[in-house]
């Protein structure tokens, strides 16, 4: 199951990296390369941060898929975001 949660990661992360890379055109400071390596190192630490946290808090595994689904999508376009606002 841990495979293909990586795998989903991956591609979570691949996917924000390109939607970054449209949505902030004209500032990228590590490149569009730099855009994708970013988003899926974050996807993938939050992914397995969610996927092994939200249970040990003692949330039911609803909440986890729901966490696995969202936060890393969201969590990648964030750092996109503030790595441009720390770079500019």
């Amino acid at each position: 199951m841990i495979i293909i949660l990586l795998i989903a990661m991956v591609l979570v992360g691949l996917l924000m990296g390109a939607i970054g890379s449209l949505i902030w055109k004209e500032n990228k400071p590590l490149g569009a390369a730099g855009d994708y390596i970013v988003a899926v190192i974050t996807a993938i630490a939050i992914g397995l941060l969610d996927w092994y946290v939200i249970p040990a808090m003692g949330f039911n595994n609803t909440l986890k898929y729901l966490g696995v689904a969202l936060e890393p999508a969201l969590s990648a376009l964030i750092v996109l975001w503030v790595m441009r606002k720390v770079k500019k």
